[in-house]
């Protein structure tokens, strides 16, 4: 026949499993095991699984207040008018949170990339994109909080177009420096629910920008699929990705360098000799004296450009003016720079 437990027994095994849980007049201390179990254990919501890390969501926020700035510069260099364009947010949620979020109707764009399988969403809501549409139409874009409320017409899409053509170049430009995203408008919808790019439950990056244009204001929201994105996931890091990346020098710019620095003067400088004279022949010098030099014409001399030795030279006279004559090249521009910056390192360390 099993054992039968006493009553204190009960309420020992009661109150392991719950230190709240007593009994009659007894007290039961809580067990410090169990609290420490209890302070490890975090929720976890497994509609909306963390699958973007802090570092990946930190290099998503670095790239795209690298494209704010460009896209606000651009915007505001076509409207003719001050376009501030402000990171407000980089979150990770689901598709259908995002969809359910969005205005209807709105401005949602399809785009789609040649090097990368999926799509992104480049969304516009309508409180910013009639008063820019009125911008562009030679109006002055004041709304003043009022705008209708219907779907763009094909004309206004074509103007629309203009305006996602440079934020694609933004999207592009940010992250030239980790893909070539070849991105391409391939469907302008009004009603967002009727676009289904991934599963609802599908993991997302929503970027959100605040656009000012006096005292209009609207969000443009940028929905990237995690699935899109995540071949590209291990470069998202703080040792591969940069917003301020180095660019290929543009041909235009490379030759107007050339043509300035070409024109710049620089300092050139020879020394004959290192003679000395004392205070006393000094004063007694008067035109037509000759100082006798310690080097002769046959002697190389040391040419100084901006206070650096770069070459050797011989004196000499062409056609009735003193000259000189390049022997060779002590050291290339190049490594004077290295060698300077490499000094002035060790100096600061």
């Amino acid at each position: 026949m099993a054992d039968v437990l006493s009553q204190n027994e009960v309420e020992s095994l009661l109150s392991a499993l719950d230190p709240s849980a007593s009994s009659g007049g007894g007290t039961s201390r809580p067990s410090t095991r169990n609290n420490d179990f209890n302070s490890q254990i975090s929720i976890y919501d497994f509609k909306r699984p963390e699958r973007v890390s802090k570092e990946q969501m930190r290099a998503f926020r670095a790239l795209h207040e690298s494209f704010s700035r460009e896209f606000g510069a651009a915007l505001s260099g076509m409207l003719r008018s001050i376009i501030e364009v402000k990171l407000i947010s980089v979150d990770q949620l689901t598709y259908s949170e995002f969809v359910f979020s969005l205005e209807n109707p709105t401005c949602f764009n399809l785009l789609e990339s040649e090097t990368l399988d999926g799509h992104i969403i480049l969304d516009i809501s309508p409180s910013i994109i009639f008063p820019i549409i009125d911008r562009l139409l030679g109006g002055d874009g004041n709304s003043q909080g009022a705008y209708p409320n219907r779907a763009l017409t094909e004309i206004e899409i074509r103007l629309v177009s203009r305006i996602t053509g440079l934020a694609i170049e933004g999207i592009e430009s940010a992250w030239s420096n980790l893909c070539d995203w070849k991105l391409r408008v391939s469907q302008v919808e009004s009603n967002p629910q009727l676009v289904q790019i991934v599963p609802p439950n599908e993991v997302i990056v929503l970027i959100s920008f605040e656009v000012t244009m006096g005292e209009t204001r609207g969000i443009i929201n940028l929905c990237i699929p995690f699935n899109t994105i995540e071949p590209l996931s291990n470069k998202l890091t703080s040792d591969t990705w940069s917003a301020y990346k180095k660019k290929s020098p543009d041909m235009r710019q490379q030759l107007n360098l050339e043509a300035s620095v070409s024109k710049s003067k620089i300092s050139l400088k020879v020394d004959l000799d290192n003679s000395k004279l004392t205070a006393g022949e000094v004063l007694n010098l008067a035109v037509g004296d000759v100082i006798m030099c310690n080097k002769g014409s046959a002697q190389s001399l040391t040419v100084e450009l901006e206070g650096s030795p770069v070459f050797t030279a011989y004196p000499g006279v062409y056609k009735g003016h003193k000259a000189i004559s390049i022997e060779k090249m002590l050291a290339i521009p190049k490594d004077i720079i290295e060698a300077r910056v490499k000094n002035a390192e060790m100096a600061e360390a």
